[in-house]
This record gives structure tokens, C-alpha cells and sequence, in this order.
């Protein structure tokens, strides 16, 4: 397989690209939004995604011309929803949110779909947003009236940390500052802020007082009282069966090094989930189970023995003990997490009420830290390099065989997995690092695939781990100009189209309705088949700036085609490769569809 090269391609500084011309060297007037602009340059963000719009057109323009589109920096994006998408990429690599500007409220009708899907995924990220004038008698006929709402923030409160409307440039930095705080702080998630187009537009009578950010911002503890860590290790130390579910942790490398000394020393074994970021080495030997989106069968006989788990803010707990249990466990439950602080009435993403224990309300990487002192882990033996997998044979694709293709193609070199499709066999593929996979979209919202990887693939830029999305066709065509950003901002990024030409799994709901109506079973394909046309997927992502390959019908060609389409991301290039896949689904996603139909 071919080595990796020594790092990915340099993407050119941000001021390389869309550096504004003429600026004064002064301002001898300054603006509400000028104000707002040097605030946000005071969070040390570097990059602010948007969809322009009249109602911040105050802020566009201090964003270009008083602070010289850098730091931060916009990024054009086509659909608020991919601006939104892109900044919770960036967020699942570094843990910090970015910045996001949406046109009023219908820039933010569009961008909700992936603000939930941040909510759901618990990722930080800023949204800032604009209405026409409060004051009606300053408003514009006709177009300032439709994009003005009494209270906008009403359009996404239930699914967001934290929203404001400041009524004046100073409270304006106070929110944002408030805004920053409250979305970086545990359990983390997107917040919104409003800004009044007369408060931006208005000229500063006087000069705002300078402000301390590092003090309106104070880190938050968020660790474990000692005399919980003694309870939960008594526990842990006196069981026979102990399991730990690893769940919403950080993609910090300490961390990762944190759980595993936790498990080898506790001989527990461990189970994952594809629908967050990698948490443990999948194949070590304590690693039971594949990780998938349903726990797998060897999982949940794991959690049925168990006669102690430990819960480090698992998603859905409550569903997963449920099912392997059927009903409460035997074994005593420590639940590590700060997500109720975040449950609403509104949605149900806090899924079932688990029976639990012992409750510990902290960080689920602080508490694992405090437990390592009390322990005395022995070295962790160095890892055997990964054997690899066999070529693909000729004849028709599954979704293994690509993933054992791309294997062959990518080599030893790391690699993100930055969105992976249902179809994916968590065993074809395994995680070493925790940049290695970053997790699934959260709100399960088809099409943030793309953008989501955009923002990753920018967070990962000169790191020289080679960004890869693999997604399903349907994610695709409902992502594909995020691609245009990647493209015009020099983003390398691989986009690997698991095409089965169908809402698959919208099939396999339909066949069993069916079954269960005793109906033909036969026609579950119609409403769901994308041919009859057949989409050109290879050509939409060229005619967004990528290059394209494909489409790979046949098994035995698909390493060739990795291989050419990896050798254009490493000089700096997007590329989309169509794979005609077989629909279906691993077994153990199968088995789990039918156990939660």
C-alpha cells in the first residue's frame, strides 16, 4: 500500500483568499457593528461561516472592512444549513465552537435542521442572526417587514444551550461574550444571538469601555466530589463482570489514553458507538462487540452479565439496558453525565429514563482521571500493527469491499473518518486514535454529511491525517454545494458516495409494514429508487469544484480509484468518488433494526 506522505498540503493563509482592498487605515466613525465585529475578534475564533443577508449587512461590512476579513475569517457557504453543518465539523475535531451568521429568519428557518442536529450531537457552535429594525417607523417597505419577528429566538430555543436579542452594541458584547461561554461550557451545544439591524447600522456616540474577556469567561469545573469516585471504584474493583460504555467523550489523545488505562486496570470490558467520535481502540482485546449505531448482539449479552457498568455519558442508556436486559439489569448502574442539565419538554432527545445507582454529575474525562489516581495501571503494551484486509474481488460492491479497498489505498497513513453511511461494518475498519472516526450527525438529519466534513476536513487542515467522508447517496444530493466551499477555500477533502440509489432505509420500513399487513413486499422500492434517471453524482461534485471519479460499478476497480482519487486530495484537491453499492445492512444492523421495530 502506498506510505504516507510527509503531511497533507498547506492550505493557503486565510488572507490569501477574498482579501479585501483599500481599507482606511482608521475608522473615524465607528459603528454598532464595528463594535459587535472587534467582540467576536475577542473570542479568538478564526472562522466565521455565513450565508450573506440584508439584515446583518451592518455586521458584513465591519467584518471586511474594520477587521479585514481575518480573525475571523468568513467562509461563503451556499445553505445555512451547511454553514451550521460545517461549524459542528470543526467543532467534533477541536471541542471549540465556531462562528455562524444567518440572513434573519428565514436564513435561520434553513439553518435549523443542522442546529438540531449540533443540539442532538452536543457540539458547541455560535449562530448569530439579524432582524430587520425593532423600531418600525426605521423599517423598509415590504422586504424588512416579512424578515422581522417579535421574538425569532422562539424559532430555535427549544433546541439550543442559550438565545439573546440585545437591544444596544454594549449588551450586544455582553451576549456574545455570555454566548461563547455558555455553548464551550459542559454539556456543550450551539447558541443563538440576534443583533437588531438599527443597533448595527447606528453610529457609536461614544466609544464602548474596553473589556476582559478571560474574566467574563471563566472556566467551569466540572469534576467529581472524592466520596463518589471511592463509591463508584468499590464498586468497579469488587465486580466480576464490570463494563464500561463509552460514549460522549473528547477526541483529546490524554483522555483516550485515560480510558484505556481505566479498562486494562478494571478488566472491564468495553462496548462503543458509532453514533459518537471513537472512544476506545476497537480491537483490543476488551473491546466486545462491533460499535454500530444498535449495540450488537455480543454487546448486549456483554451489559445482560454484567454485574456492574459504568455509564461514561452513553447515549440512550436507558434503551440500550432495556434491550439487552429486557427490562431493568441485574447488575448495578453508574451513570457519569452532565446531560440532564440540557433535557427539555420539547424534545425527546434525551431518550428513556435509565435505572441508575450511583449518579455522578461531572465530566466523563475528569471523573476517568480522578479514578487513575486511585489506581495503579500497569503500561499499556504497544499495539500490533493492523493486518491488511483482503482486495476486493470482481463482481458487484458491497459496503465491506469498499471499505477494505480504501483500507488498501489509504495504507498506513492515520486517517478521519468524518461521516460514515448506515450501511458501514464497524469490523472492517478499526479505530486506534481518537481523531479516527468523529461521529455521526446526532439529529440523524440526511444531508449534513457533507458539511459536516467540510468543517472537519478544515479543523484537520496540515495535520497530515487525510479527512474521508464516506455517505450515502441521499446525504449527498441533499449536501452537495457544501462542497463549493471546500473547493474555494483550498479544503482537501475525500467524499466517498456509498450509492445504492435508493432512501434504503426507507425500504426496509416499508418491506416490513408490509410483512406485518400481509402485503407484497415486492413494491417497497417505489417512492424510494433514485434512477430513471440515474444522477451523475462524479459530475455534481465537479461542477462544485471537486474532481470527480467514477461511477465504480465493479469490485476488483475500486483500489485503483481510491488510490488516483487520494493522490488529488494530497495536492490540495476535493474529490468525490460515486461506488455503485448493493443496498443493505450488516447483520448486526439488521438484527437491530428488527429488535427495535
Amino acid at each position: 500500500p502506498p506510505k504516507r506522505p510527509p503531511a497533507m498540503p498547506e492550505a493557503p493563509p486565510p488572507t490569501s483568499i477574498e482579501r479585501p482592498a483599500g481599507l482606511p487605515a482608521a475608522s473615524n466613525t465607528l459603528f454598532g457593528s464595528d463594535a459587535i465585529a472587534e467582540t467576536l475578534r475577542d473570542l479568538h475564533i478564526p472562522f466565521i461561516a455565513l450565508n450573506p443577508g440584508a439584515s446583518y449587512r451592518g455586521l458584513h461590512d465591519s467584518l471586511v472592512n474594520h477587521l479585514g476579513n481575518d480573525a475571523p475569517q468568513m467562509l461563503l457557504c451556499l445553505h445555512e444549513e451547511h454553514a451550521v453543518a460545517i461549524a459542528q465539523g470543526w467543532a467534533k475535531v477541536t471541542g471549540t465552537p465556531m462562528l455562524v451568521a444567518v440572513h434573519s429568519n428565514v436564513g435561520l428557518f434553513h439553518a435549523t435542521m443542522a442546529i438540531f442536529n449540533a443540539w442532538c450531537d452536543r457540539m458547541p457552535v455560535i449562530v448569530l442572526g439579524a432582524t430587520g429594525p425593532m423600531d418600525a417607523a426605521r423599517r423598509r417597505p415590504w422586504i424588512e417587514w416579512i424578515h422581522t419577528a417579535q421574538d425569532q429566538g422562539a424559532i430555535v430555543r427549544n433546541y439550543v444551550k442559550w438565545d439573546a436579542q440585545p437591544a444596544s452594541p454594549a449588551a450586544a458584547r455582553e451576549a456574545l461574550f455570555r454566548a461563547a461561554w455558555i455553548a464551550r461550557t459542559a454539556p456543550m451545544g450551539p447558541v443563538y444571538v440576534n443583533l437588531d439591524l438599527g443597533l448595527q447600522e447606528d453610529a457609536l456616540t461614544t466609544p464602548l469601555p474596553p473589556l476582559d474577556p478571560t474574566r467574563l469567561m471563566p472556566p467551569v469545573t466540572t469534576g467529581a466530589p472524592e466520596s463518589l469516585i471511592t463509591e463508584a471504584l468499590t464498586l468497579l474493583q469488587t465486580a466480576q463482570h464490570p463494563v464500561i460504555l463509552m460514549g460522549r467523550v473528547s477526541r483529546d489523545e490524554t483522555a483516550w489514553a485515560n480510558r484505556l488505562a481505566l479498562a486494562e486496570t478494571l478488566s472491564a470490558r468495553v462496548i462503543t458507538d458509532l453514533k459518537v467520535g471513537a472512544a476506545f481502540p476497537t480491537d483490543h482485546h476488551l473491546h466486545t462487540g462491533s460499535p454500530g449505531i444498535f449495540p450488537a448482539q455480543a454487546a448486549l449479552q456483554a451489559i445482560a452479565e454484567a454485574d456492574v457498568i459504568l455509564s461514561l455519558d452513553w447515549v440512550d442508556l436507558g434503551g440500550a439496558l432495556r434491550t439487552a436486559c429486557n427490562g431493568p439489569p441485574a447488575g448495578r448502574v453508574i451513570q457519569v453525565s452532565l446531560d440532564h442539565v440540557l433535557h427539555n419538554g420539547w424534545s425527546m432527545d434525551h431518550q428513556a429514563l435509565p435505572p441508575v445507582d450511583l449518579f455522578i454529575a461531572a465530566d466523563p474525562d475528569q471523573v476517568a482521571v480522578a479514578m487513575l489516581r486511585h489506581l495503579k495501571p500497569a503500561p499499556t503494551p504497544p499495539q500490533p500493527p493492523l493486518t491488511p484486509p483482503n482486495a476486493p474481488t470482481a463482481g458487484p460492491i458491497v459496503t465491506p469491499a469498499l471499505a477494505a479497498a480504501l483500507r488498501l489505498a489509504t495504507g498506513d497513513r492515520p486517517v478521519s473518518l468524518t461521516h460514515l453511511p448506515l450501511s458501514w461494518d464497524a469490523t472492517s475498519w478499526p479505530f486506534r486514535h481518537p481523531l479516527d472516526y468523529l461521529g455521526s450527525d446526532g439529529g440523524g438529519g440526511i444531508g449534513a454529511g457533507p458539511g459536516i466534513s467540510v468543517g472537519a476536513a478544515l479543523a484537520l487542515r496540515g495535520s497530515g491525517r487525510l479527512p474521508i467522508c464516506v455517505c450515502g447517496d441521499g446525504d449527498f444530493l441533499m449536501g452537495t454545494t457544501a462542497i463549493w466551499t471546500a473547493a474555494h477555500y483550498r479544503i482537501p477533502l475525500l467524499i466517498v458516495v456509498a450509492n445504492n440509489q435508493s432512501f434504503f432505509n426507507d425500504e426496509v420500513h416499508q418491506e416490513r409494514v408490509a410483512t406485518m399487513r400481509n402485503r407484497p413486499i415486492e413494491n417497497k422500492w417505489i417512492g424510494m429508487r433514485m434512477s430513471d434517471p440515474d444522477i451523475d453524482l462524479a459530475a455534481l461534485g465537479r461542477a462544485q469544484g471537486a474532481q470527480g471519479f467514477g461511477p465504480v460499478h465493479d469490485a476488483a476497480d475500486l483500489q485503483a480509484v481510491f488510490t488516483a482519487a487520494i493522490a488529488a486530495v494530497d495536492a490540495g484537491a476535493i474529490a468525490v468518488v460515486d461506488v455503485r453499492v448493493r443496498p443493505g445492512y450488516t447483520p448486526a444492523m439488521a438484527s437491530a433494526l428488527t429488535r427495535t421495530s
